[in-house]
Protein backbone atom coordinates (compact mmCIF):
# COMPACT_ATOMS: atom_id res chain seq x y z
CA UNK A 1 0.00 0.00 0.00
CA UNK A 2 1.38 3.38 -0.96
CA UNK A 3 2.65 5.54 1.91
CA UNK A 4 1.86 2.90 4.51
CA UNK A 5 4.59 1.61 6.80
CA UNK A 6 4.82 -0.84 9.67
CA UNK A 7 7.07 -1.01 12.72
CA UNK A 8 7.17 -4.32 14.59
CA UNK A 9 8.52 -4.20 18.12
CA UNK A 10 10.68 -7.27 18.73
CA UNK A 11 13.54 -6.07 20.90
CA UNK A 12 12.48 -7.19 24.37
CA UNK A 13 14.20 -10.10 26.08
CA UNK A 14 11.04 -11.66 27.44
CA UNK A 15 12.34 -12.60 30.88
CA UNK A 16 8.96 -13.94 32.01
CA UNK A 17 9.21 -16.70 29.42
CA UNK A 18 12.14 -18.08 31.45
CA UNK A 19 13.72 -19.41 28.28
CA UNK A 20 17.00 -19.44 26.38
CA UNK A 21 14.94 -18.85 23.23
CA UNK A 22 14.29 -15.22 22.35
CA UNK A 23 10.63 -14.45 23.14
CA UNK A 24 9.27 -13.56 19.71
CA UNK A 25 10.80 -16.74 18.27
CA UNK A 26 8.67 -19.01 20.44
CA UNK A 27 6.38 -20.85 18.03
CA UNK A 28 2.60 -20.79 17.87
CA UNK A 29 1.25 -23.63 15.74
CA UNK A 30 4.71 -24.26 14.36
CA UNK A 31 5.60 -20.68 13.41
CA UNK A 32 7.49 -18.08 15.49
CA UNK A 33 5.25 -15.37 16.92
CA UNK A 34 7.03 -12.58 15.07
CA UNK A 35 6.64 -14.47 11.77
CA UNK A 36 2.86 -14.54 12.30
CA UNK A 37 2.90 -10.75 12.68
CA UNK A 38 5.12 -10.25 9.63
CA UNK A 39 2.91 -12.53 7.53
CA UNK A 40 -0.27 -10.64 8.42
CA UNK A 41 1.32 -7.27 7.71
CA UNK A 42 2.91 -8.50 4.47
CA UNK A 43 -0.49 -9.67 3.22
CA UNK A 44 -1.54 -6.01 3.06
CA UNK A 45 1.34 -4.93 0.83
CA UNK A 46 2.94 -2.26 3.03
CA UNK A 47 5.56 -0.12 1.35
CA UNK A 48 8.08 -0.89 4.09
CA UNK A 49 8.20 -3.08 7.20
CA UNK A 50 10.78 -2.35 9.89
CA UNK A 51 11.42 -4.78 12.74
CA UNK A 52 13.04 -3.40 15.87
CA UNK A 53 15.46 -5.98 17.27
CA UNK A 54 17.60 -6.09 20.38
CA UNK A 55 18.16 -9.25 22.40
CA UNK A 56 18.63 -12.17 20.03
CA UNK A 57 18.85 -9.82 17.05
CA UNK A 58 20.91 -12.14 14.88
CA UNK A 59 18.55 -15.06 15.41
CA UNK A 60 15.56 -12.94 14.46
CA UNK A 61 17.38 -11.69 11.38
CA UNK A 62 18.34 -15.22 10.44
CA UNK A 63 14.72 -16.32 10.62
CA UNK A 64 13.04 -13.34 8.92
CA UNK A 65 15.80 -12.75 6.38
CA UNK A 66 14.98 -10.12 3.77
CA UNK A 67 11.25 -10.04 4.45
CA UNK A 68 11.75 -6.87 6.50
CA UNK A 69 14.27 -4.15 7.25
CA UNK A 70 15.84 -3.89 10.69
CA UNK A 71 16.63 -1.26 13.30
CA UNK A 72 18.56 -2.16 16.44
CA UNK A 73 17.64 -1.03 19.96
CA UNK A 74 20.93 -1.50 21.76
CA UNK A 75 19.47 -0.70 25.20
CA UNK A 76 15.89 -1.53 26.16
CA UNK A 77 14.67 1.93 27.18
CA UNK A 78 10.96 1.52 26.45
CA UNK A 79 8.59 1.26 23.52
CA UNK A 80 8.94 4.90 22.50
CA UNK A 81 12.72 4.57 22.38
CA UNK A 82 12.33 1.37 20.35
CA UNK A 83 10.19 3.02 17.66
CA UNK A 84 12.60 5.96 17.50
CA UNK A 85 15.31 3.57 16.28
CA UNK A 86 13.41 3.38 12.97
CA UNK A 87 13.80 7.12 12.36
CA UNK A 88 16.68 6.73 9.92
CA UNK A 89 14.51 4.47 7.77
CA UNK A 90 11.11 6.14 8.08
CA UNK A 91 11.51 9.51 9.80
CA UNK A 92 11.20 11.77 6.75
CA UNK A 93 8.47 9.86 4.93
CA UNK A 94 4.91 11.08 4.67
CA UNK A 95 2.13 8.61 5.24
CA UNK A 96 0.74 6.29 7.89
CA UNK A 97 2.77 4.03 10.19
CA UNK A 98 1.27 1.20 12.18
CA UNK A 99 3.16 0.03 15.26
CA UNK A 100 2.63 -3.57 16.36
CA UNK A 101 4.16 -5.87 18.95
CA UNK A 102 6.05 -8.95 17.80
CA UNK A 103 4.44 -11.02 20.57
CA UNK A 104 0.84 -10.65 19.27
CA UNK A 105 0.64 -13.64 16.90
CA UNK A 106 -3.17 -13.74 16.74
CA UNK A 107 -3.69 -10.31 15.19
CA UNK A 108 -5.12 -10.72 11.67
CA UNK A 109 -4.60 -8.74 8.48
CA UNK A 110 -8.35 -8.03 8.43
CA UNK A 111 -8.20 -6.23 11.77
CA UNK A 112 -5.05 -4.35 10.78
CA UNK A 113 -6.74 -3.24 7.56
CA UNK A 114 -9.85 -2.08 9.45
CA UNK A 115 -7.67 -0.10 11.85
CA UNK A 116 -5.89 1.63 8.98
CA UNK A 117 -9.15 2.39 7.18
CA UNK A 118 -10.66 3.90 10.35
CA UNK A 119 -7.53 5.97 10.96
CA UNK A 120 -7.60 7.40 7.45
CA UNK A 121 -11.36 8.00 7.49
CA UNK A 122 -11.08 9.91 10.79
CA UNK A 123 -8.09 11.88 9.50
CA UNK A 124 -6.54 11.44 12.92
CA UNK A 125 -2.91 11.90 13.87
CA UNK A 126 -3.05 8.72 15.91
CA UNK A 127 -5.57 5.90 16.24
CA UNK A 128 -5.46 3.37 19.04
CA UNK A 129 -6.61 -0.22 18.55
CA UNK A 130 -8.83 -1.14 21.48
CA UNK A 131 -10.89 -4.12 22.60
CA UNK A 132 -13.46 -5.06 25.22
CA UNK A 133 -11.94 -7.25 27.94
CA UNK A 134 -14.02 -9.40 30.27
CA UNK A 135 -11.27 -8.97 32.84
CA UNK A 136 -9.33 -5.76 32.09
CA UNK A 137 -7.02 -6.12 35.09
CA UNK A 138 -3.51 -5.01 34.18
CA UNK A 139 -4.50 -3.27 30.96
CA UNK A 140 -4.48 0.45 30.26
CA UNK A 141 -8.05 1.84 30.10
CA UNK A 142 -9.24 4.00 27.25
CA UNK A 143 -11.09 7.12 28.37
CA UNK A 144 -13.27 8.63 25.64
CA UNK A 145 -14.82 12.11 25.50
CA UNK A 146 -18.41 12.92 24.57
CA UNK A 147 -17.55 12.75 20.86
CA UNK A 148 -16.13 9.25 21.23
CA UNK A 149 -12.57 10.40 20.68
CA UNK A 150 -9.72 9.46 22.99
CA UNK A 151 -9.50 11.68 26.04
CA UNK A 152 -6.60 9.78 27.58
CA UNK A 153 -5.22 6.33 28.36
CA UNK A 154 -4.86 5.45 32.02
CA UNK A 155 -2.65 2.61 33.17
CA UNK A 156 -4.31 0.17 35.57
CA UNK A 157 -2.08 1.08 38.50
CA UNK A 158 -2.91 4.78 38.05
CA UNK A 159 -6.66 4.37 37.43
CA UNK A 160 -9.42 5.38 39.84
CA UNK A 161 -12.11 2.90 40.85
CA UNK A 162 -14.44 4.39 38.25
CA UNK A 163 -11.77 4.16 35.55
CA UNK A 164 -10.94 0.58 36.49
CA UNK A 165 -14.59 -0.30 35.87
CA UNK A 166 -14.07 0.58 32.18
CA UNK A 167 -13.62 -2.55 30.07
CA UNK A 168 -12.30 -0.95 26.86
CA UNK A 169 -8.54 -1.49 26.93
CA UNK A 170 -5.50 -0.32 25.01
CA UNK A 171 -4.09 -3.24 22.99
CA UNK A 172 -0.69 -1.66 22.31
CA UNK A 173 -1.25 -1.40 18.55
CA UNK A 174 -1.39 2.09 17.02
CA UNK A 175 -1.66 3.98 13.74
CA UNK A 176 0.24 7.26 13.45
CA UNK A 177 0.80 10.03 11.01
CA UNK A 178 4.39 9.13 10.30
CA UNK A 179 5.93 12.62 10.46
CA UNK A 180 3.99 13.48 13.63
CA UNK A 181 5.10 10.21 15.21
CA UNK A 182 8.82 10.84 14.92
CA UNK A 183 8.55 14.53 15.80
CA UNK A 184 6.62 13.65 18.97
CA UNK A 185 8.95 10.80 19.94
CA UNK A 186 11.73 13.33 20.38
CA UNK A 187 9.60 15.09 23.01
CA UNK A 188 8.88 11.98 25.11
CA UNK A 189 10.44 12.08 28.58
CA UNK A 190 11.52 9.21 30.81
CA UNK A 191 10.43 10.74 34.12
CA UNK A 192 8.69 7.60 35.35
CA UNK A 193 9.46 4.80 37.77
CA UNK A 194 11.01 2.63 35.07
CA UNK A 195 13.06 5.44 33.57
CA UNK A 196 11.80 4.45 30.11
CA UNK A 197 10.39 6.29 27.08
CA UNK A 198 6.82 5.11 26.53
CA UNK A 199 5.14 5.14 23.14
CA UNK A 200 1.67 6.02 24.55
CA UNK A 201 3.13 9.33 25.72
CA UNK A 202 3.05 10.39 22.06
CA UNK A 203 -0.74 10.38 22.34
CA UNK A 204 -0.66 12.96 25.17
CA UNK A 205 1.82 15.10 23.26
CA UNK A 206 -0.31 15.14 20.09
CA UNK A 207 -3.49 15.76 22.06
CA UNK A 208 -1.91 18.72 23.85
CA UNK A 209 -1.14 20.16 20.42
CA UNK A 210 -4.82 19.97 19.54
CA UNK A 211 -4.41 17.00 17.20
CA UNK A 212 -7.17 14.43 16.73
CA UNK A 213 -6.72 11.13 18.58
CA UNK A 214 -9.13 8.37 17.53
CA UNK A 215 -9.76 4.77 18.58
CA UNK A 216 -10.92 1.71 16.69
CA UNK A 217 -12.45 -1.10 18.75
CA UNK A 218 -12.01 -4.60 17.38
CA UNK A 219 -14.72 -7.18 17.99
CA UNK A 220 -12.12 -9.83 18.85
CA UNK A 221 -10.30 -9.39 22.14
CA UNK A 222 -8.45 -12.70 21.67
CA UNK A 223 -6.69 -11.33 18.57
CA UNK A 224 -4.96 -8.75 20.72
CA UNK A 225 -3.49 -11.25 23.19
CA UNK A 226 0.14 -10.47 23.97
CA UNK A 227 2.34 -13.41 24.90
CA UNK A 228 4.57 -12.69 27.88
CA UNK A 229 4.83 -16.08 29.57
CA UNK A 230 4.26 -19.79 28.92
CA UNK A 231 0.66 -19.60 30.15
CA UNK A 232 -0.19 -16.97 27.53
CA UNK A 233 1.79 -18.95 24.94
CA UNK A 234 -0.39 -22.00 25.56
CA UNK A 235 -3.51 -19.83 25.34
CA UNK A 236 -2.37 -18.38 22.01
CA UNK A 237 -1.59 -21.87 20.74
CA UNK A 238 -5.10 -23.08 21.63
CA UNK A 239 -6.75 -20.10 19.94
CA UNK A 240 -4.61 -20.42 16.81
CA UNK A 241 -5.21 -24.17 16.63
CA UNK A 242 -8.96 -23.65 16.83
CA UNK A 243 -8.80 -20.93 14.18
CA UNK A 244 -6.82 -23.12 11.78
CA UNK A 245 -8.98 -26.20 12.32
CA UNK A 246 -12.18 -24.20 11.80
CA UNK A 247 -10.78 -22.79 8.58
CA UNK A 248 -10.12 -26.25 7.12
CA UNK A 249 -13.44 -27.66 8.23
CA UNK A 250 -15.14 -24.78 6.42
CA UNK A 251 -13.02 -25.65 3.38
CA UNK A 252 -14.40 -29.20 3.29
CA UNK A 253 -12.00 -31.16 5.49
CA UNK A 254 -13.46 -33.53 8.08
CA UNK A 255 -11.76 -33.33 11.47
CA UNK A 256 -13.19 -36.02 13.71
CA UNK A 257 -11.96 -34.43 16.95
CA UNK A 258 -10.65 -30.86 16.52
CA UNK A 259 -9.42 -30.74 20.11
CA UNK A 260 -7.07 -33.66 19.38
CA UNK A 261 -5.90 -32.51 15.93
CA UNK A 262 -2.99 -30.14 15.28
CA UNK A 263 -2.46 -28.40 11.93
CA UNK A 264 0.41 -26.04 11.14
CA UNK A 265 -0.52 -22.56 9.94
CA UNK A 266 1.45 -23.25 6.74
CA UNK A 267 -0.16 -26.60 5.88
CA UNK A 268 -2.63 -27.15 3.02
CA UNK A 269 -5.35 -29.83 2.97
CA UNK A 270 -7.67 -30.87 0.14
CA UNK A 271 -11.42 -31.35 0.22
CA UNK A 272 -12.99 -34.54 1.58
CA UNK A 273 -9.85 -35.51 3.44
CA UNK A 274 -10.52 -36.90 6.92
CA UNK A 275 -8.24 -36.30 9.89
CA UNK A 276 -8.60 -38.68 12.82
CA UNK A 277 -7.73 -37.89 16.46
CA UNK A 278 -4.08 -37.56 17.38
CA UNK A 279 -3.09 -36.29 13.94
CA UNK A 280 -0.31 -33.67 13.69
CA UNK A 281 0.16 -31.91 10.34
CA UNK A 282 3.39 -29.92 10.69
CA UNK A 283 5.41 -27.45 8.64
CA UNK A 284 4.55 -26.79 5.01
CA UNK A 285 2.81 -30.12 4.46
CA UNK A 286 0.44 -30.41 1.49
CA UNK A 287 -2.27 -33.09 1.68
CA UNK A 288 -4.45 -33.87 -1.31
CA UNK A 289 -8.15 -34.67 -1.55
CA UNK A 290 -9.98 -37.78 -0.28
CA UNK A 291 -7.16 -38.82 2.07
CA UNK A 292 -7.50 -40.50 5.44
CA UNK A 293 -4.88 -39.39 7.94
CA UNK A 294 -4.58 -40.86 11.44
CA UNK A 295 -5.30 -41.67 14.10
CA UNK A 296 -2.05 -40.81 15.90
CA UNK A 297 -0.12 -39.80 12.79
CA UNK A 298 2.62 -37.17 12.36
CA UNK A 299 3.38 -35.59 8.98
CA UNK A 300 6.07 -32.92 8.58
CA UNK A 301 6.99 -30.91 5.47
CA UNK A 302 5.66 -33.60 3.13
CA UNK A 303 3.41 -33.84 0.10
CA UNK A 304 0.61 -36.41 0.19
CA UNK A 305 -1.30 -37.36 -2.99
CA UNK A 306 -5.06 -37.78 -3.41
CA UNK A 307 -6.75 -40.82 -1.92
CA UNK A 308 -3.82 -41.84 0.28
CA UNK A 309 -4.37 -43.48 3.66
CA UNK A 310 -1.81 -43.03 6.47
CA UNK A 311 -2.59 -44.67 9.81
CA UNK A 312 -0.62 -44.42 13.05
CA UNK A 313 2.59 -43.54 11.25
CA UNK A 314 5.27 -40.86 10.85
CA UNK A 315 6.17 -39.14 7.55
CA UNK A 316 8.93 -36.50 7.40
CA UNK A 317 10.24 -34.46 4.46
CA UNK A 318 8.98 -36.90 1.85
CA UNK A 319 6.64 -37.12 -1.14
CA UNK A 320 3.84 -39.66 -1.18
CA UNK A 321 1.83 -40.39 -4.32
CA UNK A 322 -1.85 -41.10 -4.94
CA UNK A 323 -3.79 -44.04 -3.47
CA UNK A 324 -0.90 -45.08 -1.25
CA UNK A 325 -1.52 -47.03 1.94
CA UNK A 326 0.89 -46.47 4.82
CA UNK A 327 0.78 -48.03 8.28
CA UNK A 328 -0.05 -48.77 10.89
CA UNK A 329 3.26 -48.06 12.64
CA UNK A 330 5.35 -47.17 9.58
CA UNK A 331 8.14 -44.59 9.53
CA UNK A 332 8.85 -42.65 6.32
CA UNK A 333 12.07 -40.75 6.96
CA UNK A 334 13.39 -37.73 5.03
CA UNK A 335 14.09 -37.65 1.28
CA UNK A 336 11.82 -40.57 0.45
CA UNK A 337 9.63 -40.64 -2.64
CA UNK A 338 6.79 -43.13 -2.73
CA UNK A 339 4.85 -43.34 -5.97
CA UNK A 340 1.19 -44.15 -6.60
CA UNK A 341 -0.53 -47.29 -5.26
CA UNK A 342 2.36 -48.37 -3.05
CA UNK A 343 1.70 -50.30 0.14
CA UNK A 344 3.92 -49.64 3.17
CA UNK A 345 2.76 -51.79 6.06
CA UNK A 346 3.32 -52.13 9.77
CA UNK A 347 6.80 -51.67 11.23
CA UNK A 348 8.32 -50.71 7.87
CA UNK A 349 10.95 -47.97 7.77
CA UNK A 350 11.85 -46.11 4.58
CA UNK A 351 14.73 -43.62 4.39
CA UNK A 352 16.08 -41.67 1.40
CA UNK A 353 14.52 -44.16 -0.98
CA UNK A 354 12.29 -44.08 -4.04
CA UNK A 355 9.63 -46.77 -4.36
CA UNK A 356 7.92 -47.27 -7.72
CA UNK A 357 4.21 -47.57 -8.50
CA UNK A 358 2.45 -50.62 -7.13
CA UNK A 359 5.33 -51.91 -5.04
CA UNK A 360 4.77 -53.12 -1.52
CA UNK A 361 6.59 -53.75 1.72
CA UNK A 362 3.84 -55.03 3.95
CA UNK A 363 5.66 -55.60 7.22
CA UNK A 364 8.89 -55.54 9.19
CA UNK A 365 11.24 -54.21 6.51
CA UNK A 366 13.90 -51.52 6.25
CA UNK A 367 14.42 -49.80 2.89
CA UNK A 368 17.17 -47.19 3.07
CA UNK A 369 19.29 -45.48 0.40
CA UNK A 370 17.47 -47.46 -2.27
CA UNK A 371 15.88 -47.18 -5.68
CA UNK A 372 12.96 -49.58 -5.90
CA UNK A 373 11.16 -50.10 -9.20
CA UNK A 374 7.51 -50.80 -10.00
CA UNK A 375 5.57 -53.82 -8.70
CA UNK A 376 8.38 -54.96 -6.42
CA UNK A 377 7.53 -57.09 -3.39
CA UNK A 378 9.56 -56.80 -0.19
CA UNK A 379 8.54 -59.76 1.95
CA UNK A 380 8.50 -59.81 5.75
CA UNK A 381 11.85 -59.03 7.39
CA UNK A 382 13.69 -58.06 4.17
CA UNK A 383 16.12 -55.16 4.40
CA UNK A 384 18.61 -53.13 2.44
CA UNK A 385 21.93 -53.18 4.29
CA UNK A 386 23.13 -49.72 3.36
CA UNK A 387 25.78 -48.87 5.98
CA UNK A 388 29.14 -50.51 6.64
CA UNK A 389 29.98 -48.36 9.66
CA UNK A 390 31.74 -45.67 7.64
CA UNK A 391 29.88 -45.17 4.36
CA UNK A 392 26.37 -45.60 3.00
CA UNK A 393 25.70 -47.35 -0.28
CA UNK A 394 22.74 -47.66 -2.62
CA UNK A 395 20.56 -50.66 -3.38
CA UNK A 396 18.72 -50.88 -6.69
CA UNK A 397 15.80 -53.25 -7.21
CA UNK A 398 14.31 -53.23 -10.70
CA UNK A 399 10.66 -53.64 -11.76
CA UNK A 400 8.80 -56.78 -10.79
CA UNK A 401 11.47 -58.28 -8.54
CA UNK A 402 10.41 -60.39 -5.56
CA UNK A 403 12.47 -60.21 -2.38
CA UNK A 404 11.79 -63.24 -0.17
CA UNK A 405 11.28 -63.16 3.57
CA UNK A 406 14.23 -62.34 5.83
CA UNK A 407 16.55 -61.39 2.95
CA UNK A 408 19.51 -59.03 3.33
CA UNK A 409 20.53 -56.97 0.29
CA UNK A 410 24.12 -55.86 1.00
CA UNK A 411 24.69 -52.54 -0.81
CA UNK A 412 25.94 -51.60 -3.27
CA UNK A 413 23.95 -54.17 -5.16
CA UNK A 414 21.43 -54.36 -8.02
CA UNK A 415 18.56 -56.85 -8.27
CA UNK A 416 17.51 -57.24 -11.89
CA UNK A 417 14.05 -56.95 -13.39
CA UNK A 418 11.76 -59.84 -12.46
CA UNK A 419 14.42 -61.57 -10.31
CA UNK A 420 13.51 -63.74 -7.34
CA UNK A 421 15.50 -63.68 -4.11
CA UNK A 422 14.91 -66.82 -2.07
CA UNK A 423 13.81 -66.41 1.52
CA UNK A 424 16.62 -66.11 4.04
CA UNK A 425 19.25 -65.07 1.48
CA UNK A 426 22.07 -62.61 2.05
CA UNK A 427 22.83 -61.06 -1.35
CA UNK A 428 26.27 -59.54 -1.87
CA UNK A 429 26.49 -59.60 -5.67
CA UNK A 430 24.28 -58.25 -8.46
CA UNK A 431 21.44 -60.54 -9.55
CA UNK A 432 20.54 -60.65 -13.28
CA UNK A 433 17.00 -60.10 -14.55
CA UNK A 434 14.60 -63.08 -14.20
CA UNK A 435 17.16 -65.02 -12.14
CA UNK A 436 16.61 -66.97 -8.93
CA UNK A 437 19.26 -66.20 -6.34
CA UNK A 438 19.77 -68.33 -3.24
CA UNK A 439 22.43 -67.23 -0.78
CA UNK A 440 22.10 -69.19 2.43
CA UNK A 441 23.84 -72.09 4.14
CA UNK A 442 22.65 -75.55 3.10
CA UNK A 443 20.45 -77.15 5.74
CA UNK A 444 22.04 -80.00 7.67
CA UNK A 445 19.91 -82.25 9.90
CA UNK A 446 21.47 -84.61 12.43
CA UNK A 447 18.82 -87.03 13.55
CA UNK A 448 18.59 -87.96 17.26
CA UNK A 449 21.24 -85.35 18.01
CA UNK A 450 19.54 -83.99 21.09
CA UNK A 451 18.84 -87.44 22.49
CA UNK A 452 22.50 -88.46 22.16
CA UNK A 453 23.67 -85.15 23.65
CA UNK A 454 21.45 -85.64 26.66
CA UNK A 455 22.76 -89.17 27.25
CA UNK A 456 26.33 -87.89 27.20
CA UNK A 457 25.57 -85.26 29.78
CA UNK A 458 23.96 -87.87 32.06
Amino acid sequence: MSNRYAVILAAGQGTRMKSKLYKVLHPVCGKPMVQHVVDQVSALGFEEIVTIVGFGAEKVKTHLGEQVKYAVQEKQLGTGHAVLQAESLLGQKKGVTIVLCGDTPLLTSETIDQLLAHHEAEQAKVTVLTAEAKDPTGYGRLIRNEEGLVERIVEHKDASDAERAITEINTGTYCFDNVALFESLKQVKNNNVQGEYYLPDVIEILKSQGEKVAAFKTDSFEETLGVNDRVALAEAEAIMKRRINNKWMREGVTIIDPEQTYISSDATIGQDTTLYPGTMILGETVIGEDCQIGPNTEILDSKIGNGTVIRQSVVHDSEIGKDVKIGPFAHIRPASQIEDEVRIGNFVEVKKASIGKGSKASHLSYIGDAEIGKDVNFSCGSITVNYDGKNKYKTKVEDGAFIGCNSNLIAPVTIGKGALIAAGSTITEDVPSDALSIARARQTTKEQYMVKSTNKID
